[in-house]
């Protein structure tokens, strides 16, 4: 699947040109298990809750488009074209914004 047509929606309305997505990866943790009476390996058992981890996102700098950095958490949307139009909804906040100005390249942001 080729990125191009991928979209992300903030609902506090914040929008951006996006030249590069990485969307969060999920993970949890594992819970060992063992104990004197285990023989063998190890044993384990997945925890329960799921941490969606960051989202990072690069777009192109605009200076008069206030960026959400101090907000509370809100809905986010990443919609995928793929043939389904499939959609990642979950909830975050903006963590940092790092927008750096180059003398002689598009200004960009993350």
């Amino acid at each position: 699947m080729q990125g191009t047509g991928t979209s992300i929606e903030f609902s506090s309305g914040f929008f951006a040109k996006i030249l590069d997505l990485t969307p969060p990866g999920p993970s949890r943790e594992s819970i060992g298990t063992s104990h004197f009476g285990t023989s063998g390996a190890m044993t384990f058992e997945p925890a329960k809750l799921v941490d969606w981890g960051e989202m990072t996102v690069e777009i192109a700098f605009d200076p008069s488009a206030t960026p959400p950095i101090g907000s509370a958490a809100e809905s986010i949307v990443i919609t995928f074209p793929d043939t389904g139009a499939t959609t990642w909804t979950f909830n975050g906040y903006m963590t940092s914004f790092e927008p750096p100005v180059p003398l002689a390249d598009q200004a960009t942001a993350s």
